[in-house]
């Protein structure tokens, strides 16, 4: 019985080192990824994706990440692929019945549907619709805090 009993403990502790060891790695994966916005980006791009639905995804995707590069070691203005008509188009959908502002939930929407935040982000609702400027701000403003982490 103290021989089983041994066996079982020495079973919890593997087991339990096994959790602390899988929980450890998760952090340390969870930090990395936080730490170079690898989530954002890959959100970005895939966003991207659906959006402009090129022909050549993959060729477009090293496009992209090229232009990234370059502009990183030129110093050159980092790239948007979305510009100024592709955000007014979407906010010429979100607003249709041409009120001029969209609500505060198709702004949050739009901005988690290009990847320029997350589900879980606070936003202050002024309580006011959303205007175009406001909306193609914010757009601009997160595309270039993206791209700038890289």
């Amino acid at each position: 019985m103290h021989c089983d009993l041994n066996i079982l403990f020495g079973l919890a502790t593997a087991q339990l080192g096994a959790t602390e060891a899988r929980s450890s790695r998760e952090l340390k994966a969870r930090n990395y990824l936080e730490k170079h916005w690898i989530m954002e980006l890959l959100t970005y791009l895939t966003s991207t994706l659906v959006f402009f639905r090129p022909e050549r995804p993959r060729e477009y995707l090293i496009s992209i990440l090229e232009r990234l590069r370059i502009a990183k070691i030129s110093g050159v203005a980092l790239p948007f692929f979305m510009d100024n008509s592709n955000i007014a188009s979407m906010f010429e959908m979100l607003d249709s019945s041409n009120k001029g502002s969209i609500s505060f939930v198709q702004y949050k929407e739009a901005l988690k549907t290009l990847g320029l935040c997350t589900a879980d982000e606070v936003f202050k609702d002024g309580g006011h619709g959303v205007t175009f400027k406001k909306f193609s701000d914010e757009v601009n403003k997160r595309t270039q805090e993206i791209w700038s982490a890289f």
